[in-house]
């Protein structure tokens, strides 16, 4: 049947009485207009609410600015205004930008819209309240409303406020007798007048702002950007198509270490050290609720602990006691907001009301994962399928996953912090969840899922991913370093040191090696190495091999003390099980050559490579990987005893075995021709050295990506030759891009980050920059004592350095002495 058009009378809600508008509306039966009568019907009680707003209004004064008769209803206003913001009681830390922004734009004079927005707990509502203070410290009209998910009650709200600034009783009738649109009334009143502030605190259901369902950014509701004054709501969501395009929004993120640790001592003062506090604040995530709540139960003269530092280690074992504890009025939405335990379900309860019922059991399923960015690979319509029971599709996840993070309670950085890890930036997704977010959503199942389905589910699925993951090779590796935090919980699950489980941390090992991950693959070849050494005996092979890949990694973090030790340990107990001659046996020797070549005992380090390296060739074979690896490292140890052209010759032979076994792009060919190109400019080859230093770099980024420790090398030794050709700023400047990357990557105290500084020192002072670059000596030097020992070559070397480069900016300063003096 078409619809038929009908005009209807319709109830608006105005101050004074019951205004009358027309609706068009379409109708397709006669049940369907007996509905809308019905609703229209239902509107009468509410206007019959307002009528305590029939208070006589003045007339709307001529001038509405600051000044004149608009300013003089304003300061009225101001004097007696109505809904005043709730009391902070605390001091708000780490919010000094926010606040000084909308200070900023509510002392303009053209108003605006702003949404602070963020999950539950971080202190929006406070945020709000201090920022109204400031404006009614500043003689402005303050109006706080409370968004109770009520269109009508806020238009009642709104209603009384522009009573308060001067309406007159004319523009309501108006409204009444169906001339103008309520909504509209209001506005063009807010619009006329400046200098208020509207507060609308909670909007977390923003389609029901009314009138009708639009989203407010349609600009045509009870929320505009049009005022002279400013309009600003809190809510949780943040989503910029919500809130439009004029909107300024404030987007929350958790408190830094150090506000967080001020808000402790705020409200338990005596329980601990500044350090001690913002150590507390990081675990809870600089989140002010999860703060506050510590805080009050810190200043509890009964609680049980009394110090940041024992409520720290407590929340271990009983966060669900401490930060969690339940309610028993949560299903009060006002007292939830107020406990940690609560806040996030009003959201969860909230989404999947809109319909989005995958959000809660992914975001369950996140929380029973580690700490730790999860990769987006891992989250897949079958994982949930099968944690669930029941069938989800592609586009349900896709919209759960931007549904939580609309809402704040994931989020979904660009870049993996690389400090320490070594590897490129992620150029793949992943989703992180906030700490506080995760231990508590953990805490609950969702209605209908089981904790030991979902653990199951979450197995497999990991398993899976690791194999697709390392079967991608390079394009794995970001994927790879997002997995290996949740791998060890995994182990921990199954019984007996699984052996298939061990071989997937092993595999996944493997493949953060090739991939720089330094940090991760020590990670899991800590857990493989404990679990076995719980289950098997201290003689098993297994055993053996966990303890070699776990010096090694030690190694490639520059804990070279702890690799070299570790190594020696392992090969005496190999050469005792295994033979002298056995594979694994020379592996061990080879590997301790490296770490004490690394420690600077390079005469050892040589007779040990030399050894390696006669056995490997007897054994193995000359064309063996393992021997070319050999032969490599003894190059490398010749050329650091002086003995550059022994070096030059074996790192030839090996480069050309290296083409010619593996593969000119193979990443061990790389480092030979890298190592060869070190020989030559020793040898005062410089061109030569550049040439292949040049092409060196351009294959390693090529092939193993910029951020990976192997190019890193090859661009600071490539930076070196560079300055030894003379071309210093070129080298300073490659210098300076290698050290920042160091820092970033492998991290301040990393030995390769230490050269960088050096190396960079040594290019300034050929610049003529004597006295930054003796700071940088300096710097460099403190710290070489402190990692590497005050004996190691390279603290020599520095020291060395050092005392030519102050030296030189003596006979820089005395040159310049006469020009500097002052004539008398």
């Amino acid at each position: 049947m078409r619809a038929r058009l009908l005009w209807v009378p319709f109830c608006g809600v105005v101050a004074g009485g019951i205004a009358w508008a027309v609706v068009r509306v379409g109708l397709e039966t006669a049940d369907q207009l007996s509905s809308v009568i019905g609703g229209v019907a239902g509107l009468l009680g509410l206007a019959v609410s307002l009528l305590a707003l029939r208070s006589p209004a003045p007339a709307l004064p001529p001038a509405a600015g600051d000044g004149g008769a608009g300013g003089r209803w304003v300061r009225e206003a101001a004097a007696h205004a109505s809904c005043r913001a709730p009391a902070v009681p605390a001091p708000v830390r780490g919010r000094d930008s926010q606040l000084a922004d909308i200070e900023r734009l509510a002392a303009g004079r053209n108003g605006g819209l702003v949404v602070v927005c963020g999950t539950g707990g971080l202190g929006k509502t406070t945020l709000a309240a201090q920022a109204a203070r400031q404006a009614e410290a500043q003689g402005r009209a303050v109006f706080w409303v409370r968004w109770q998910d009520d269109a009508a009650r806020l238009a009642h709200d709104l209603t009384r406020v522009v009573k308060e600034l001067g309406l007159a009783d004319s523009r309501l009738q108006e409204a009444q007798s169906g001339q103008a649109a309520l909504v509209d009334v209001v506005w063009e009143h807010l619009a006329a007048v400046r200098g208020w502030m509207i507060v609308i605190d909670n909007v977390d259901t923003p389609r029901s702002l009314g009138p009708g369902s639009e989203l407010p950014g349609a600009y045509r509701g009870w929320v505009r950007p049009d005022g002279g004054g400013l309009l600003l709501v809190t809510t949780r969501d943040g989503a910029r198509e919500t809130w439009g395009p004029r909107a300024r929004l404030v987007p929350l993120e958790p408190l830094a270490d150090d506000p967080s640790g001020r808000v402790l001592r705020d409200a338990a003062p005596g329980a601990g050290t500044a350090q001690e506090a913002a150590a507390l604040g990081q675990r809870l995530g600089g989140l002010p609720l999860a703060l506050e709540t510590a805080g009050r139960y810190l200043a509890n003269p009964t609680s049980r602990y009394r110090t940041f530092t024992a409520y720290r280690h407590a929340l271990a074992t009983e966060f669900g006691d401490l930060v969690g504890a339940e309610h028993p009025q949560a299903a009060d939405a006002d007292v939830a907001r107020t406990v940690v335990r609560h806040t996030f379900d009003l959201s969860l309860t909230q989404l999947h009301t809109d319909g989005f019922t995958l959000a809660r059991p992914t975001l369950f399923l996140l929380a029973l994962l580690a700490p730790a960015p999860v990769p987006r690979a891992l989250l897949t319509p079958a994982l949930l399928t099968d944690a669930t029971g029941r069938t989800a599709t592609a586009a349900e996840l896709d919209a759960a996953l931007a549904a939580l993070h609309q809402f704040g309670l994931i989020n979904t950085p660009d870049l993996l912090p690389s400090a320490g890890g070594g590897g490129e930036a992620l150029a793949v997704g992943q989703v992180v969840l906030h700490p506080v977010v995760h231990d508590v959503i953990a805490l609950t199942a969702p209605p209908g899922t089981d904790r030991t389905t979902c653990y199951t589910a979450l197995d497999t699925h990991l398993a899976q991913t690791v194999h697709d993951t390392v079967s991608a090779g390079r394009a794995g590796w970001p994927t790879a370093r997002l997995l290996a935090a949740h791998l060890p919980p995994l182990l921990h699950r199954t019984s007996d040191a699984d052996f298939t489980t061990r071989h997937l941390l092993d595999s996944l090992a493997h493949t953060l090696h090739n991939a720089g991950a330094a940090t991760e693959e020590h990670l899991l070849h800590q857990c493989v190495l404990d679990t076995e050494t719980h289950y098997l005996g201290p003689d098993h092979p297994d055993i053996l091999a966990s303890r070699h890949n776990l010096a090694n990694a030690l190694r490639r973090l520059g804990r070279h003390r702890e690799a070299a030790d570790l190594h020696q340990q392992n090969l005496t107990d190999r050469e005792r099980i295994q033979g002298p001659d056995h594979p694994d046996t020379l592996s061990g020797r080879n590997s301790l050559a490296s770490a004490l070549d690394a420690l600077g005992r390079y005469e050892e380090a040589a007779d040990l490579h030399q050894q390696s390296l006669t056995d490997r060739e007897r054994v193995l074979g000359p064309d063996h990987p393992d021997t070319l690896i050999s032969r490599h490292n003894l190059a490398i140890a010749l050329n650091a005893l002086g003995r550059h052209q022994e070096a030059a010759e074996l790192h030839q032979q090996s480069l050309t075995d290296r083409e010619r076994v593996l593969g000119p792009d193979h990443p061990d060919t790389l480092a030979s021709r890298h190592n060869l190109a070190n020989a030559l400019n020793a040898l005062g080859r410089h061109r030569e050295a550049a040439d292949l230093h040049q092409q060196s770099l351009t294959d390693s980024e090529r092939i193993l990506g910029p951020d990976h420790p192997d190019t890193l090398i090859s661009r600071s030794n490539f930076a070196a030759v560079l300055n030894a050709l003379g071309r210093h700023r070129e080298a300073a400047e490659l210098h300076q891009q290698s050290l920042t990357d160091r820092e970033r990557i492998l991290g301040p105290d990393h030995p390769d980050t230490l050269i960088s500084r050096h190396n960079l020192a040594i290019a300034l002072n050929a610049l003529g920059r004597h006295q930054e670059a003796a700071e940088l000596h300096q710097q460099t030097l403190t710290d070489c004592e402190r990692l590497l020992g005050p004996d190691h070559p390279h603290t020599l070397t520095i020291r060395n350095n050092l005392a030519e480069i102050r030296a030189a900016a003596a006979r820089t300063q005395r040159r310049r002495w006469p020009w500097q003096r002052t004539r008398p």
